[in-house]
């Protein structure tokens, strides 16, 4: 039986196991969260380092793709270093693979018209596939990068201020404590305050993208008719979107028992399934994804 482990810096309370078949194989799938805790995260990787057959990174990206480039986060070198031999990847792989083909499946296979609507990404930076993807399919965006990462009360409306913004900004920030820039918690400390700014566009926006602890974090008690598209929803998160009128709710990853893992769980379980010791292509994830039957996940509450 393969294994694979999803380390992360979040709440531990979303702690999860399961054992599922894959492409003939039976893997035992689990996530940890160490509840905002690099240390332990670093900890927990050394002791399990040879005992797995791939980890995910949860919490954290190991690095942003975005604007042709990418930017590795400082803090992460820290975790791939304590994961000595074992492959360990973030998501970021998966996402460039996936995300832009959620729209376009959205768009294709269920029959829905993006263009006109207003779409809001939380972080255009960490989901550039789903950005363009929503961009390209006529959206009319807004980029929440400067106001849910740095506390900045402006979204950014253009493509190419976007694209400026990311060169100049991102490899600066990158440099800085993680915590600074994404806030992790155990779950039991309290949303903050809805600042107006965020508050205007959640009312602006029809579609809100990217991540769902993003989302859920300033998330207003009205969000009628919205659609959120995202990943790594439990049966508790589903049942808070319904109850506050979300239309629609997409996860890119598939639900396995009541939840959608993270992305990095789900590459790291894919990196496992094709035997290799890193991150694999774009088109051979895709290929493994298919072999799988691994879809988007999708929850019409009110459509």
């Amino acid at each position: 039986m393969k294994k694979v482990v999803g380390v992360s810096i979040g709440p531990s309370s979303r702690d999860h196991t399961l054992e599922i078949e894959l492409g003939g194989e039976m893997f035992t799938i689990s996530r940890v969260g160490t509840d905002g805790s690099i240390e332990r995260a670093a900890q927990i990787l050394g002791e399990l380092d040879g005992k797995v057959d791939a980890f995910g990174m949860g919490g954290i990206d190991m690095y942003l793709k975005a604007a042709g480039r990418r930017y590795y986060f400082r803090d992460a070198k820290k975790l791939k270093a304590a994961a000595g031999n074992t492959p360990i990847v973030d998501g970021s792989g998966l996402k460039g693979a996936v995300e832009a083909g959620v729209v376009r499946h959205l768009i294709d296979e269920c029959g829905l018209e993006f263009k006109g609507k207003k779409a809001l990404v939380t972080s255009a930076v960490d989901r550039w596939g789903m950005a363009q993807a929503l961009r390209d399919a006529g959206c009319e965006m807004a980029f929440g990068d400067l106001m849910f990462a740095l506390g900045l009360p402006f979204p950014i409306r253009r493509w190419s201020t976007l694209v400026a913004c990311v060169k100049v900004v991102t490899p600066v920030a990158v440099q800085l404590p993680f915590a600074w820039l994404y806030q992790s918690t155990n779950g039991s400390v309290p949303a903050p305050e809805p600042k107006p700014s965020i508050s205007r566009l959640y009312r602006w926006a029809d579609v809100i993208a990217g991540d769902w602890h993003y989302i859920k974090r300033h998330m207003p008690e009205d969000m009628t008719g919205k659609w959120i598209i995202t990943n790594t929803t439990t049966a508790d998160d589903v049942e808070l979107c319904r109850s506050r009128g979300v239309e629609l709710l997409v996860t890119s990853t598939p639900r396995l028992e009541g939840r959608s893992f993270g992305t990095n769980v789900i590459e790291a379980a894919l990196v496992a399934l094709d035997g290799r010791q890193g991150e694999l292509s774009e088109q051979r994830y895709l290929e493994l994804l298919a072999s799988v039957g691994f879809r988007p996940d999708i929850q019409r509450f009110g459509i």
